[in-house]
């Protein structure tokens, strides 16, 4: 190409942006409205009781005594994104812990929605105890990090379905997972 033609494609090129602008997308203002908007919790409904044929135990830590359970039944991913489950926590002493909690895997927090009675009723977590909490990976008690990190969130993001973390939690961690 001679030294003229390229000036000539250069010239049409930038009289073209100066026509046009830089080209903005169309669809810009949508993009950056989604960018802006904060997140929106979904209204929760409790789930059945948990039942054992639906237990899947997985893996907290090598020092964990306890047992942990999700009822595969109840595993949820919400519109908003959070991770929903009821968790069964039974101790070397005998007794059972039932808990309906969320996890939110973009900003790591968990949240409590309702105890278990030993009865089979679920009594929904007063105000002070149902707001999100940060995520902590601590010797102990460390099944929300367990969770999070290696079968519902796999590298921060939320699984896709109840389907998917299933199937996490059946393999002992997510195929994705760190």
């Amino acid at each position: 190409m001679t030294h003229w033609a390229a000036l000539l494609l250069a010239g049409i090129a930038g009289s073209a942006l100066a026509q046009f602008g830089s080209f903005p997308r169309q669809d810009q203002s949508y993009y950056d409205e989604e960018a802006e908007k904060p997140w929106v919790e979904a209204v929760v409904d409790l789930p059945a009781f948990p039942v054992d044929e639906n237990l899947i135990e997985f893996y907290v830590s090598a020092v964990a005594s306890n047992k942990f359970y999700i009822d595969a039944s109840t595993l949820s991913v919400g519109a908003d994104g959070a991770v929903r489950y009821a968790l069964v926590v039974k101790t070397t002493g005998g007794a059972t812990n039932t808990s309906f909690e969320g996890i939110h895997c973009k900003e790591l927090r968990w949240k409590h929605y309702a105890t278990g009675r030993s009865d089979g009723v679920w009594v929904k977590s007063p105000a002070s105890r149902a707001e999100w909490r940060p995520i902590e990976n601590r010797p102990i008690n460390r099944h929300h990090a367990a969770l999070s990190r290696d079968y519902f969130c796999p590298g921060g993001a939320a699984i896709n379905s109840a389907g998917e973390g299933r199937n996490a939690l059946r393999l002992g961690k997510h195929p994705n997972a760190n």
